[in-house]
């Protein structure tokens, strides 16, 4: 079969990935001063932090509405004998319902929820490029993925957590408690949900250390054919220290450095690190 596979930005994949598998990507839109910009296209990480860091408000984000899934549905649709796209997860956004609602007018078009984000997101993306070489039908990839995804890891560690607060996910008073106790929380994705599971302590670099060991170390469950490390802007140190650590401890096949994309940077700000693979 001929399958074309479709992602929305926020999943993270580097240009050079997307470009190996033919993905295409829908960027999503990020509000700025009132002004939409497309997530990576005329809008970068860069320009987001500049501007919080000026003075500006907290960039936000809006879903894919159902005629902009319609449109590039419409484009592939027939040119393919299927279509997979594949979704943040549908407890951070409305894009999910909005691409099943368009999908209905294509009988060969499935739409995944990867409950998840980031590459946690882009890990189901991959794998669904995978099983578009070996499955018979488009039912047959998506009932493969479906117990693909909940076997991704996906968790993130944040230095600051001004983001959070001025997007309402933090109050100013936890944020000021942390800052003071030095804790850096770990966040993890579980479920289509985020939650806190851990608050590390010291400097970040050190955090950053011990959570890569917490989450790779002495396990015999992980499908070591791909890790991400995806972040926000960190120091070489802290880069240093994360390298050393993936080294010693996790044997992977493909380990790929990314960067968050604009929709993920927006919630989450700069200082933000996370491991992210799969389970077997």
């Amino acid at each position: 079969m001929n399958i074309k596979i479709i992602s929305d930005s926020t999943c993270d994949l580097s240009q050079e990935l997307v470009d190996k598998y033919d993905i295409t990507i829908i960027p999503l839109t990020v509000i700025k001063d009132g002004k939409n910009f497309s997530d990576g296209v005329d809008i970068t990480t860069t320009d987001i932090f500049a501007h919080v860091a000026a003075g500006g408000d907290l960039c936000s984000t809006a879903a894919l509405n159902i005629d902009q899934y319609s449109t590039v549905f419409s484009k592939y649709a027939p040119l393919y004998d299927g279509v997979i796209h594949i979704n943040i997860s549908s407890g951070f956004s409305s894009c999910y319902q909005n691409a099943c609602l368009a999908a209905e007018e294509f009988d060969n078009v499935r739409v995944i929820d990867s409950l998840n984000l980031s590459t946690g997101q882009g890990l189901v993306v991959l794998k669904a490029c995978e099983l578009a070489k070996t499955c018979e039908s488009l039912d047959e990839i998506v009932e493969k993925l479906e117990e693909i995804i909940p076997k991704v890891e996906a968790s993130f560690v944040l230095d600051r957590l001004e983001y959070m607060v001025k997007g309402g996910r933090c109050s100013s008073a936890t944020a000021l408690g942390a800052n003071l106790l030095g804790l850096k929380p770990c966040i993890e994705v579980k479920d289509g949900k985020m939650s806190v599971v851990k608050k590390y302590r010291g400097s970040y670099s050190k955090c950053l250390a011990a959570y890569v060991k917490d989450r790779l170390a002495d396990r015999d469950d992980l499908d070591q054919e791909h890790l991400f490390v995806t972040r926000t802007p960190v120091t070489d140190e802290c880069l240093d220290t994360v390298k050393k650590a993936v080294g010693e401890y996790g044997d992977f096949e493909n380990i790929y450095w990314t960067e968050a994309g604009c929709t993920i940077s927006c919630h989450c700000g700069p200082s933000t690190l996370g491991v992210l693979f799969i389970r077997k």
